[in-house]
């Protein structure tokens, strides 16, 4: 165990692991323990439980998942590496309040591969990100750098929000962070653009 996952009942590989076939997809249960790193709840996947889900993946892996069997349809997540093998699954309020978890809370995980997932940004860019992206060149330049897979999970974040206040704070991070200050956002921390 790395040092931000200490902790008994805290690292997937000390959860008991259930395995479930449902066709050909395979479906993981696992228990943990809700943890903080920064500002931002997860679940640790550590790399043997993560090689199950997907042997060999060290990208951000998409996944479709459940926490307390919450919801009935899954949500599309992607794990994010953490430089060990295995990944971060990052719990945005979203998930907690549909789950009924708070950091701290003992969970039951239910993850599978998303089969369904391609490459390249899946949700439209919006109106109030690109008008500020080509606002700021700088900024416009790197995110059109960024590789498809970091511009689908941004995306697929901004789709997920839903008050101003929300959407003009991470609008404030992006700009940020892609105009070139080093910095944190969506749980990674960014230099130069990248």
């Amino acid at each position: 165990m790395t040092k931000h996952h200490q902790g008994a009942g805290y690292c997937a590989s000390n959860a008991r692991i259930r395995t479930l076939e449902r066709g050909r997809t395979l479906l993981l249960r696992f228990s943990s323990v809700i943890q903080i790193r920064g500002i931002n709840p997860y679940v640790y996947v550590d790399a043997r439980l993560a090689d199950r889900i997907r042997a060999g993946w060290r990208r951000p892996l998409p996944v479709l998942v459940s926490v307390n069997r919450q919801p009935i349809k899954p949500w599309r997540i992607n794990l994010m590496p953490s430089g060990d093998g295995g990944f971060y699954l990052y719990l945005r309020e979203t998930i907690r309040k549909a789950s009924g978890t708070n950091v701290g809370d003992s969970v039951i995980i239910q993850v599978c591969f998303d089969k369904a997932y391609r490459g390249g940004p899946a949700d439209p860019l919006p109106k109030w990100f690109r008008s500020t992206l080509k606002a700021n060149p700088k900024a416009n330049e790197a995110w059109t750098a960024l590789i498809p897979s970091r511009k689908k999970e941004i995306l697929r974040y901004f789709a997920s929000l839903k008050s101003p206040a929300a959407k003009a704070r991470n609008l404030r991070r992006a700009i940020q962070v892609l105009s070139g200050a080093e910095s944190r956002f969506m749980a990674r921390t960014w230099k130069n653009g990248k």
